[in-house]
């Protein structure tokens, strides 16, 4: 993320769209050069979507990066992955054309950029998390019982508990809420 943003000035965007407002492939597709996986990134239509007859064809190829923990693959399908990412107001995925880490006015430390968590996706699905401050959280069930593990927009890991506070949770979430964090909800 943070190298597609050293060359774009701005992280990519959750989803990709075509001229015609259809939604074409996700951010993990755009950041495959950035994983030293420019000559699958090269044999991607990007113009059209993540399944069409082509396109379909290279989701056999998902990088490591994407794929599961070795001892939950047999949990999800295959070529699925649990990377996701928030997108909705105050998320760092908010914007379509993509946001900067600039945006990040509540520290990068405490602002998530990608998670383990929710429903399984083809890996080039254009799908994120959807958020709603005013609404429900989304599902964030994902591979392990007691929890999921998450990226901060530092590049730092972690492990946020099955029982964090939803107000924890609304916080890592936002990138630009101004709300206090409590790390001892987080382990690294």
């Amino acid at each position: 993320m943070h190298s597609y943003h050293g060359v774009h000035g701005r992280l990519p965007p959750a989803v990709v769209y075509g001229k015609d407002g259809r939604p074409l492939y996700s951010w993990r597709v755009l950041l495959l050069p950035y994983l030293e996986e420019q000559e699958l990134y090269q044999e991607f239509h990007l113009d059209e979507p993540w399944n069409s007859p082509h396109n379909m064809q290279l989701l056999v190829r998902m990088p490591a990066s994407y794929a599961p923990p070795p001892r939950k693959a047999s949990k999800l399908p295959a070529y699925h992955t649990y990377c996701r990412v928030f997108i909705g107001p105050g998320t760092l995925f908010e914007h379509p054309e993509g946001n900067t880490l600039a945006s990040i006015t509540d520290g990068t430390s405490r602002t998530l950029f990608v998670v383990e968590a929710g429903e399984p996706v083809p890996w080039t699905m254009p799908e994120g998390l959807a958020y709603d401050p005013n609404g429900p959280l989304p599902d964030l069930t994902g591979p392990f019982h007691d929890g999921f593990r998450v990226t901060f927009a530092d590049g730092s890991r972690g492990f946020i508990r099955k029982d964090v506070s939803e107000a924890m949770l609304r916080a890592l979430i936002t990138r630009n809420g101004g709300e206090s964090v409590r790390y001892d909800e987080v382990d690294p």
